[in-house]
C-alpha cells in the first residue's frame, strides 16, 4: 500500500457534503449490539495549512511518539494548540465562496485501539464507525485505507468499516481542517472551535441488525388513544409491554394511552426487535398540528416559555458530557422554562433524550447560518446557489433522520440568519415530504412561504402587540399564522429588562405563542488572568467582544438574576392579590396539567419576619382556570408593622427534575401598610472647632460635608447620577434607536462637578446648597441637602431640580458615600437578589442579609449590578438607614468609576472603603444590547425630586 507524499486537499473547498458516509439514520443511545467508545486521549499534530503534511501518518506502523496528545471529544484550541476566535457574524476569513485561506489550521489525529475480548468474531456481521461531531471538515482513514471525508460539523457521519477491522492495533487516522467550504454554512455567532468535539464510536452491526427506523406515535385527544407504527428498513417486531402491544414493523395499532407533553412527559418503554438486534424505544404519544391559526399539541394551543441554547462549557467548549447536558435540562425545568430552540444546530442527541424524559418542547434547528453574507447584501449566498443545494439537503436530512424519534421535537427549523433562496425551499420541501407530523420554522422567511409560523427576532413590545391584534399586515398566508419570537430579551450583562411586559402580551393574545430568550449561557472561556475570556482576548484580528456573553447562566452555570427573573415571569401558576378582601387569585397557566402536583402554603410576615405559616386549600383548576381563594385571618398575636402574606406553590412530591417543596411559583399580598420613618427636628446645629454637630452627625463647617455619624466615619457623601453603563445601556452599534449609555457619556454624566453654593446652619437644620453639572454643558441639577435631627436619628432630605435643557433620562438619582469598615449587610425590602425598575418581578419583600462581596453580580464584563430595590431599611457598617420613600441599595468595595473602567472581573481590586449607593431611582435596563431599550415607563426622567433617609447607629452586623 502506498501513500502520497503530497497532500490532496481539494475536498476542503468542495461544496459537496463529502463522500464515503453511509445514509443518515435514527440515533439511539444503546442496544444489545456491541459498541466501543473511541473517546479518550489521541495523538495530535497541528499544521498551519491544509497541505503542509502528507498522509503517511495514516499508515499502519507510523511512529507518532513525538506528537502531542489531545482529549477527544475536544477542541484543540482549548488544549494549548492555537487560539479560539469569536465573531458574531463576520467571517474571520475573506469571503470568496467556496474558497478558504491558505492559512488553514489542520489537526492530524491518531488513535490506536484493540477490539475488546468479547467483541464478536470479525466474520460475524459488520461494523460502523460513527462521528457525532467534527468541526469543520474531516478526512478519515482506518488501517491505512481512506474511508471518506465529510462536512457538517454538528451532524453525525457513519462509515462502514467491518472489512477493515483487526482484532488488535487498529489505526484510526483523522485529519481535521478548521476552515472548509462548510464553514460558509456555519457562521453561527459563537466561538470558531475546530476539533473532534463529539463522541467517536465503533458499532458492531450483527447480521439482520436495525438500520433506520421511524417511530410514529400519534395521539387522538378526542378519543384518548394513541396510534403506533414503526417503519423500519429491516423487518422486525415492536413490543410495548405496558400497552400489550406486539406488532410487526410497518403495522399500526391504536390503544388507550396517556399523551406526552412537556408538562407531563409520559414515555412508554418499548423495543424494536430485528433478527440481529434489540433496540430500546422510548415512545411518547403526541400530535402536533397547525389548526385555527395556532400551533396545537394534542388539540391544545401551547405557549412557549423558551430559551435558545448553544452548547457550551467554559473549559471544554462544545464538548459536553451527559452530566452537563442533564444539568442544563434540570436548570431549565427548575426555572419554569418549557421550551428550547437548539440554536443554531442540532445538539448532542443525548440532550434530546433528556428533553423527552424530563419534558421540554424542542425546536430542532439545522446546522446552517450564512449571516456574514449580509455584509455584501447577501450576494453569492450559498442558500440561493444551486451548487450548494446538495449540501443543504444533506444537512437537513442528517438532522431529521437522526432526531425524528424524539417526541420532544415539535418543530423543525431550517437554520438561522441565512437570508433567502432556492436551497431553503428545497430543504423545506424535503423535510415536509419526509415528516409531515411536525411544523416548520425559519425566521428569515418573512412572508412564510415555506414555514408554518411567523417568526421574528427582537421585535419591540409595541410591534408584538400589533401582531397579536392582527394589525401587522404582510401576506395573506402570514396573517393567518401563529407568531413566535424565536429570539428576544437579549440576556447580555445586566438584564434583560421588560420580560414581564412581554409576557403580559403573550398571555393576552392567542396568536402570540411565546418566545425564546437569547440565550441560555455566557460563552466565557476560563482564563487564568482574566477569569473568563471573550472576543478579542486571544488577539483575534476580527472579533465582537463580549457579545458572546449574553446568557441567562454565567459560564460556570450559576443562574444570573436574569434567569431568576425569567422564572418568576413565566410561572405556570399565577398568584395575585385581588380586591384587598383577604383573598388571592390562583390561576393555572399551564396548557395541559392540573395543579395536583403542587401544594400551596402561606406565610404571614411582619417587617419581613415570618409570624405564622400554614397550608392553603386550592381547588382543582384545569388549564386556564382561576379561583379566588380566601386567606386565613391574620394571626391574633402578630406584632404591629408592615405585613405581607406570601403564598407559594411548591412541588407536593419529589419529581425527576426537582425535590419535594421546590418553589414553582409565589406571590405576595400586602396586609398592613408601612410606617414612614419620622424625625422631629428638635436638635440644633452646633458649630465649633471647624465642624458642625447636629445630633449624631458631624459635618465640615466650611463645606457642609458629613464626616461621621456617631463613631462611624463617613466619606464623600454627595448626589450621584452615574452608573457603570450596562451592555444594554450602550446598545448595539447597528441599532437606530437611541442608545442612552453613549448619550450619557457625551453629556458628561460620568464626570459631574459639584459646586458648593452655600452652607446654612439654621435654627433646627443644616442646609447645604449645591449645583451638580458636567463640564461644557448648561444642564445641571440644583441640589439641596437638608439635615435635621431629634438627637438620636439624623435625617437627610435631598431636593433636586433640573436646570437647563435635559434631553436624556438620568442613569440614577440618589446619594453615594463611603464607609471604612463593612462586611455584613442586613435589609428589609426587595430581595434576595438584584433588581431594577423593569427586572423586579422576582424581588420579594422580606428581611435579608448578605455580605458586601456576595451582593455583587459577577457579569463577565463588569457593569452596574447588585441593586436591591424597595428597601425600607438597611444596616451596614454600624449604620441603620431608613428611607422615605423606599430606596435602592448598592454596596461595593470599588467605586462606580473603577467598575466602569473594568473590562474583566479581575480588573476590580477591593479597596479599604465600601461605597454605598442609596438611590431614589435608576433608569430601566431593557435589552438594547440586541433589542429594544427600556419602555418609557421605566425611564428615570430628569424632573424635580425629593427623597429622604434617616441615619442612626447600630451594632455592626459583623459582630452579630
Amino acid at each position: 500500500m502506498s501513500f502520497r507524499t503530497t497532500t490532496e486537499s481539494a475536498y476542503v473547498e468542495d461544496v459537496s457534503p463529502g463522500s464515503g458516509a453511509l445514509p443518515p439514520r435514527a440515533w439511539y443511545a444503546s442496544s444489545d449490539a456491541r459498541s466501543l467508545s473511541l473517546n479518550g486521549s489521541w495523538r495530535f499534530r497541528l499544521a498551519q495549512t491544509a497541505d503542509a503534511e502528507d498522509d503517511s501518518f495514516a499508515a499502519e506502523g507510523y511512529d507518532a511518539g513525538d506528537w502531542a496528545e489531545v482529549s477527544v471529544p475536544g477542541h484543540w484550541v482549548l488544549q494549548g494548540h492555537g487560539s479560539p476566535i469569536y465573531t458574531n457574524h463576520l467571517y474571520p476569513f475573506p469571503v470568496d465562496p467556496p474558497h478558504v485561506p491558505t492559512e488553514n489550521p489542520t489537526g492530524d489525529h491518531l488513535r490506536v485501539f484493540d477490539l475488546p475480548a468479547d467483541w464478536p468474531d470479525l466474520a460475524e456481521g459488520g461494523a460502523v464507525l460513527r462521528f457525532d461531531g467534527v468541526e469543520s471538515c474531516a478526512r478519515v482513514w482506518l488501517n491505512g485505507t481512506e474511508i471518506g471525508e465529510f462536512k457538517g460539523s454538528r451532524l453525525p457521519h457513519e462509515f462502514a468499516v467491518g472489512h477493515l477491522l483487526k482484532t488488535a492495533d487498529n489505526v484510526l487516522a483523522v485529519r481535521v481542517h478548521q476552515w472548509s467550504a462548510g464553514s460558509y454554512l456555519e457562521d453561527q455567532d459563537q466561538w470558531w472551535l475546530p476539533g473532534i468535539f463529539r463522541d467517536v464510536t465503533l458499532l458492531h452491526r450483527p447480521a439482520g441488525a436495525a438500520l433506520d427506523f421511524f417511530v410514529h406515535a400519534a395521539y387522538d385527544h378526542l378519543a384518548g388513544t394513541g396510534t403506533l407504527k414503526v417503519d423500519s428498513d429491516v423487518e422486525g417486531r415492536v413490543t410495548v409491554a405496558e400497552l400489550g402491544i406486539d406488532i410487526a414493523t410497518g403495522e399500526s395499532v391504536t390503544v388507550p394511552v396517556e399523551p406526552w407533553s412537556a408538562e407531563v412527559p409520559r414515555l412508554y418503554t418499548g423495543e424494536l426487535v430485528t433478527e440481529g438486534e434489540r433496540v430500546p424505544l422510548r415512545i411518547g404519544f403526541r400530535t402536533v398540528e397547525l389548526s385555527d391559526g395556532l400551533i396545537k399539541v394534542n388539540g391544545r394551543p401551547v405557549l412557549f416559555k423558551g430559551v435558545n441554547r448553544h452548547e457550551w462549557h467554559p473549559e471544554k467548549g462544545r464538548a459536553l458530557d451527559l452530566e452537563t447536558m442533564r444539568e442544563d435540562v434540570l436548570l431549565m425545568k427548575r426555572h419554569n422554562v418549557n421550551a428550547v430552540r437548539t440554536s443554531h444546530y442540532p445538539p448532542h442527541p443525548a440532550f434530546l433524550d433528556l428533553c423527552d424524559e424530563l419534558g421540554l418542547w424542542v425546536i430542532d434547528e439545522c446546522d446552517l447560518e450564512t449571516h456574514g453574507f449580509t455584509e455584501q447584501g447577501w450576494r453569492d449566498n450559498p442558500v440561493d446557489d444551486d451548487r450548494w443545494t446538495p449540501a443543504l439537503l444533506d444537512r437537513a436530512s442528517r438532522m431529521v433522520e437522526r432526531d425524528k424519534n424524539h417526541p420532544s421535537i415539535v418543530i423543525w427549523s431550517l437554520g438561522n440568519e441565512a437570508g433567502t433562496g432556492r436551497g431553503l425551499t428545497a430543504m423545506a420541501e424535503w423535510i415536509k415530504g419526509r415528516d409531515s407530523s411536525r411544523l416548520l420554522h425559519y425566521e428569515g422567511d418573512i412572508d412564510c412561504r415555506d414555514t408554518d409560523m411567523y417568526s421574528r427576532m427582537y421585535a419591540s413590545h409595541a410591534e408584538v402587540e400589533r401582531i397579536g391584534q392582527d394589525l401587522d399586515g404582510g401576506t395573506h398566508k402570514r396573517r393567518g399564522l401563529p407568531f413566535i419570537l424565536c429570539e428576544y430579551a437579549h440576556a447580555m450583562g445586566n438584564g434583560p429588562g421588560g420580560l414581564a411586559d412581554y409576557q403580559r402580551l403573550f398571555e393576552s393574545y392567542d396568536r402570540l405563542q411565546g418566545a425564546f430568550v437569547w440565550e441560555w449561557i455566557d460563552h466565557g472561556i476560563t482564563h487564568p488572568e482574566l477569569g473568563y475570556a471573550y472576543g478579542g482576548d486571544f488577539g483575534e484580528e476580527l472579533h465582537d467582544g463580549n457579545f458572546v456573553c449574553d446568557g441567562l447562566l454565567f459560564p460556570d452555570r450559576r443562574p444570573s438574576p436574569g434567569l431568576v427573573e425569567y422564572k418568576k415571569v413565566i410561572e405556570p401558576v399565577g398568584i395575585d392579590a385581588t380586591a384587598g378582601d383577604g383573598t388571592v387569585r390562583i390561576t393555572n397557566k399551564q396548557d395541559f396539567a392540573g395543579l395536583s402536583a403542587l401544594a400551596f402554603t402561606w406565610s404571614y410576615e411582619v417587617e419581613g419576619e415570618p409570624v405564622e405559616t400554614g397550608t392553603l386549600a386550592v381547588p382543582a383548576l384545569a388549564p386556564g382556570e382561576s379561583a379566588d381563594v380566601k386567606l386565613p385571618a391574620p394571626p391574633a398575636a402578630a406584632p404591629a408593622g408592615e405585613a405581607h402574606w406570601t403564598v407559594r406553590a411548591v412541588l407536593a412530591a419529589d419529581t425527576p427534575w426537582a425535590p419535594k417543596d421546590h418553589v414553582v411559583a409565589w406571590g405576595q399580598v400586602q396586609a398592613a401598610q408601612r410606617r414612614t420613618p419620622s424625625v422631629a427636628p428638635t436638635a440644633r446645629p452646633v458649630p465649633g472647632g471647624g465642624v458642625i454637630t447636629l445630633g449624631p452627625g458631624t459635618f465640615d463647617a466650611r463645606t457642609g460635608a458629613l464626616t461621621a455619624i456617631g463613631d462611624v466615619p463617613v466619606t464623600g457623601l454627595r448626589l450621584d447620577v452615574w452608573r457603570a453603563t450596562t451592555d444594554n445601556d450602550d446598545g448595539a452599534v447597528w441599532q437606530d434607536d437611541t442608545r442612552y449609555g453613549l448619550l450619557w457619556r457625551t453629556l458628561g454624566l460620568h464626570r459631574m462637578r459639584h459646586r458648593l453654593d452655600a452652607v446654612e446652619a439654621g435654627e433646627n437644620a443644616l442646609t447645604v446648597r449645591t449645583r451638580v453639572a458636567p463640564a461644557a454643558r448648561e444642564a445641571g441639577l440644583s441640589t439641596v441637602y437638608r439635615w435635621t435631627s431629634d438627637g438620636d436619628g439624623l435625617r437627610l432630605t435631598v431636593h433636586t431640580t433640573p436646570e437647563g435643557e435635559w434631553t436624556v433620562p438620568l442613569p440614577r438619582l440618589g446619594i453615594r458615600f463611603g464607609l471604612s469598615a463593612t462586611d455584613r449587610v442586613r435589609w428589609f425590602g426587595g430581595g434576595p437578589g438584584e433588581a431594577y425598575a423593569d427586572t423586579r418581578m422576582a424581588s420579594a419583600v422580606g428581611r435579608w442579609q448578605s455580605t458586601v462581596d456576595d451582593m455583587q453580580t459577577p457579569y463577565v464584563r463588569p457593569q452596574e449590578n447588585g441593586a436591591r430595590i424597595d428597601v425600607r431599611w438597611a444596616e451596614l457598617g454600624g449604620l441603620r438607614i431608613e428611607g422615605d420613600p423606599v430606596f435602592s441599595l448598592t454596596a461595593r468595595r470599588w467605586t462606580t468609576e473603577q467598575l466602569d473602567a473594568a473590562t474583566h472581573r479581575t480588573d476590580l481590586t477591593p479597596g479599604d472603603t465600601v461605597w454605598v449607593n442609596l438611590d431614589h431611582g435608576q433608569h430601566g435596563i431593557g435589552s438594547q444590547s440586541c433589542g429594544p431599550g427600556p419602555l418609557p415607563q421605566y425611564h428615570l426622567r430628569a424632573e424635580p425630586a425629593e427623597f429622604s433617609f434617616v441615619f442612626s447607629t447600630v451594632q455592626d452586623p459583623r459582630s452579630s
